[in-house]
C-alpha cells in the first residue's frame, strides 16, 4: 500500500490503509467470512495462508484468531503459518516461511510447527502476474491452485476448509469437478470488494473428504496428474487399445454467490467524503502501512541511482 495518487482510486484502498491492512484484499477475506463464518469457529486453531505476501490475509487471520478472541487462554494452542516465496515483514502471532509451496520440505516444516497435527483451514490469495491474455492467465492461475491444492491435501484435516482465488472462464467447470472429488461442498463466491470488471472470484471448498484408500504425498518429480492418480480418476484406464464409446459428461457448475451485504461499499463506485468532515481531510495522503521488503523494481532503482541504467537506442 504505497503513498501515491492511487489513494483516491477506490474506497477499499483507503479503508485498508486507515485500518492498518497491507492490501485492500483483506476485505475480500472478511466478506467471505461474513457469508461462510469459517473464521468464527471456536475450534479453529491451526491455519495456513499460502502465497501470503504482502500479508493482508494473514493480518485478518491474526486479528480474528487472537485479537478478537475474548478468551486469552484459548489462544495458546492457536498457530498461523504464512508461506510465500517473497519475504514478508513480521505480523503479530503469525509464523512466516519464505518457501516454495510445491516442495516437500515446506510440507515437513509446516507439520513440524503444528506438532504433526493437521490444519483446520487453508487459504490462498495467490495469483500470477496477469498478461491480459485471458486464456493464458486462467491456465496459469489454475496451475497455481492445483499446486496449492496438493499441499493442502497433505496438511488439511478431514472436515477442513480450503479457499483459493480463481479466474472464471469457459473451462472453470473442470476445476469445480476436480475439487468435488475432495470436498463435499464447493461454492464460487464473489465479494463486493472484488471489482465487478475482474474475472476474479474465490472458490470456497468445505468439508474435506479425501478417498479412503488415497494417501497424498508431495514429490518434486511427480506431475499434478501423477499426484492425484487414484483420486480423480474419471475415465477407463484399461489396457485395451480399443477406445471406449464416447459419452458426454454433465458439466459441473458450482453454486455462485455474492459476499458482502448491500450496505458494503461498491469497489467500482466513487464515493464523496462526508460533508461534516473538514475539507482538508480529503487532501490527506496516507502513509504506507508497510514498506515493500523486496520489491521487483528494487534492482532497477539501484542501477538508476548509480547511473548504470540507460535506455537502449
Amino acid at each position: 500500500m504505497g503513498k501515491s495518487s492511487k489513494d483516491k482510486r477506490d474506497l477499499y484502498y483507503r479503508k485498508a490503509k486507515e485500518q492498518g491492512y497491507r492490501a485492500r484484499s483483506a476485505f475480500k477475506l472478511l466478506q467471505l467470512n461474513e457469508q461462510f463464518h469459517f473464521l468464527d469457529d471456536p475450534n479453529l486453531k491451526r491455519v495456513v495462508d499460502l502465497c501470503a505476501a504482502p500479508g493482508s490475509w494473514s493480518q485478518v487471520l491474526s486479528r480474528k484468531l487472537f485479537t478478537e478472541d475474548p478468551d486469552k487462554e484459548n489462544t495458546k494452542d492457536k498457530k498461523i503459518i504464512a508461506v510465500d516465496l517473497q519475504p514478508m515483514s513480521p505480523i503479530d502471532n503469525v509464523i512466516t516461511l519464505q518457501a516454495d509451496i510445491t516442495h516437500p520440505k515446506t510440507l515437513a516444516k509446516i507439520l513440524e510447527l503444528f506438532g504433526n497435527e493437521k490444519a483446520d483451514f487453508v487459504c490462498s490469495d495467490g495469483a500470477p502476474d496477469v498478461t491480459g491474455l485471458h486464456d493464458l492467465d486462467e491456465y496459469v492461475q489454475q496451475q497455481l491452485i492445483m499446486s496449492a491444492l496438493q499441499l493442502t491435501t497433505c496438511i488439511l484435516k478431514t472436515g477442513g476448509t480450503f479457499i483459493a482465488k480463481i479466474f472464471r472462464g469457459r473451462d472453470i467447470d473442470l476445476l469445480y469437478s476436480q475439487l468435488g472429488f475432495l470436498f463435499k461442498r464447493v461454492i464460487c463466491a464473489k465479494p463486493r470488494s472484488s471489482r465487478g470488471t475482474s474475472l476474479e472470484a474465490f472458490i470456497v471448498c468445505m468439508d474435506y473428504s479425501p478417498p479412503k484408500n488415497w494417501f497424498p504425498e508431495l514429490d518434486v518429480n511427480k506431475s499434478v496428474t501423477e499426484f492425484f492418480e487414484g483420486c480423480m480418476v474419471t475415465k477407463d484406464e484399461s489396457s485395451n487399445d480399443i477406445l471406449p464409446a464416447w459419452v458426454e459428461e454433465d458439466r459441473v457448475i458450482a453454486e455462485f454467490m455474492s459476499c458482502g451485504g448491500l450496505d458494503s461499499y461498491d469497489s467500482d463506485a466513487t464515493y464523496h467524503i462526508d460533508d461534516d468532515l473538514s475539507s482538508n481531510i480529503a487532501k490527506i495522503s496516507l502513509d504506507p502501512v508497510q514498506m515493500p521488503t523486496n520489491p521487483p523494481y528494487k534492482k532497477a532503482l539501484e542501477l538508476k541511482r548509480s547511473g548504470k541504467l540507460t535506455r537502449a537506442i
